[in-house]
């Protein structure tokens, strides 16, 4: 395998499967399988969610919310995807840890560091959740900031485009994606990766991104074994 520990992530829109709000089970029970295959591999994976598919607190603020609580909000609902996923990963045989940024002793264990790189260490799939634990910041730079954090050897950013193209293709029809591009081509370009906080962070960091199509079955594994599955920036 090409990598030996990895952080996934994963946007809440990705867990609605079909549907237009909320937790697609069948797409959930997909992306489980597809980390196991990953994790008998011998990888050590560490996953963070967003909450897009319950609650944006941008959107929030935009019809009047104060943005700090919006993002609180959001935050939780982050906390209920990770839920759902650790389920689906544990119905699957695979022992995993969530760790939240806002405590939550009930349902989960505070976020720290050495607890979450030695769970790794022991082989179970980590699941970071509440994002920084900050207003202001998004499940992006949560990912940026726990791989970062956890040594990760490269983020993978599952999303339902197959890698980074010259414009949005699902709007543009001539749009041609990019196999491997720098971070400053990026920068230069204007592409949409990742929001800026969370791209300074890997590019400062020299932590590669991969972005790829999670909900091709297989894809995931083809990653991990270094195949050239959507875009490298690095």
């Amino acid at each position: 395998m090409k990598y030996k520990r990895i952080l996934l992530k994963l946007s809440g829109e990705s867990l609605m499967g079909d549907k237009q709000y909320g937790i697609d089970n069948d797409r959930v029970k997909q992306y489980a399988e597809d980390i196991k295959a990953v994790h008998d591999k011998g990888l050590e994976i560490a996953i963070v969610i967003g909450g897009g598919n319950i609650f944006r607190g941008l959107s929030a603020e935009k019809s009047g919310m104060d943005r700090a609580q919006a993002d609180y909000m959001g935050m939780l609902a982050t906390v209920i995807n990770s839920m759902a996923l650790q389920d689906a990963l544990e119905k699957v045989g695979i022992k995993t840890r969530l760790l939240t940024a806002i405590k939550m002793e009930q349902i989960c264990e505070p976020f720290i560091r050495r607890r979450a790189v030695r769970h790794l260490e022991k082989g179970r799939v980590v699941i970071f959740g509440a994002g920084t634990g900050n207003p202001y910041f998004t499940t992006d730079s949560a990912a940026a900031l726990r791989a970062i954090e956890i040594k990760a050897d490269v983020v993978l950013k599952g999303t339902r485009v197959d890698g980074i193209y010259t414009a949005d293709p699902e709007k543009d029809p001539l749009a041609t994606k990019y196999g491997e591009i720098s971070f400053r081509e990026v920068y230069d370009k204007g592409l949409n990766v990742m929001d800026m906080t969370a791209f300074t962070l890997c590019e400062e960091n020299q932590v590669p991104i991969i972005v790829f199509d999670m909900n091709k079955h297989g894809n995931f594994m083809k990653i991990a074994n270094g195949e050239p599955i959507g875009t490298l920036v690095k």
